[in-house]
């Protein structure tokens, strides 16, 4: 089911032996859009440090408030590696991090950590050598490449830049909870081109410049202007949108 992102912020994360406490944001690849990494906060029990955990590690979704289940212990996270939240995670860090946890690395395996819900594995399992390979690939890439993983957090506020001219800004995204996939950014024409806010396929985007906070679109403005209107009612609450339309 389609999502978005504010509908997530604040949901509570339950390891099997307590609350490990509230999503505050999302990590994406930055080429394909998947989505890597939740971020959360822990609460006093870790100094309100916020974590990294992959998207693998739940259980199943649950968008009521009474918490998302994942297969870990608070023991596992306390002890996880520590990760730079104002900074773009590397392949170096991912690795780190499913190192600790004992996930099959999507990036040598082919195995993908969204994945449907009912077929994820309880216990996925660490390949030593696989770590290793792409260990050795890791070291080969460019240095840039490497910094491939972006914070919503981050990237909420980007200016929109159409083919022909400014087209608003990032206010919110819409993933697919079952794939955790990003599918459409949510842009606020409300300064540019009629007020409303519209939903901007991942696909028509050429570019992101980092360094200018901004997004290049492959498409003009009469396009985005033309495009589907954000309901929040629709993702936020779909099975209530469903009922009453």
């Amino acid at each position: 089911m389609q999502r978005n992102l504010q509908s997530l912020i604040g949901c509570s994360i339950e390891a099997t032996d307590g609350e490990i406490e509230k999503i505050q944001a999302l990590y994406f690849d930055d080429k394909s859009f998947a989505i890597r990494f939740l971020v959360v906060k822990t609460g006093s029990w870790l100094s309100g440090i916020s974590v990294l955990i992959s998207p693998v590690a739940l259980q199943k979704t649950d968008w009521d408030g009474s918490g998302i289940p994942v297969n870990l212990t608070k023991e596992q996270v306390s002890n996880s590696p520590r990760i730079d939240m104002h900074k773009p995670v590397s392949r170096q860090h991912e690795m780190e991090l499913y190192e600790h946890y004992s996930w099959q690395p999507y990036w040598a395996s082919g195995f993908y950590a969204g994945g449907l819900w009912g077929v994820m594995p309880p216990a996925p399992l660490f390949n030593e050598r696989i770590i290793k390979d792409a260990d050795n690939t890791t070291k080969t890439e460019n240095k840039n490449d490497d910094l491939h993983l972006r914070s919503t957090d981050q990237v909420t506020g980007y200016h929109i830049k159409a083919s022909d001219g400014e087209t608003g800004h990032v206010n919110d995204f819409i993933i697919d909870d079952t794939t955790w996939q990003i599918l459409y950014f949510v842009i606020d024409t409300h300064n540019w081109i009629g007020g409303k806010k519209v939903l901007v396929a991942v696909e028509n985007i050429k570019e992101i410049i980092w360094e200018q906070s901004k997004i290049i679109l492959t498409i003009f403005t009469t396009a985005v202007k033309d495009s589907a209107s954000f309901d929040e009612l629709n993702y936020n609450h779909p099975e209530k949108a469903h009922s009453t339309s």
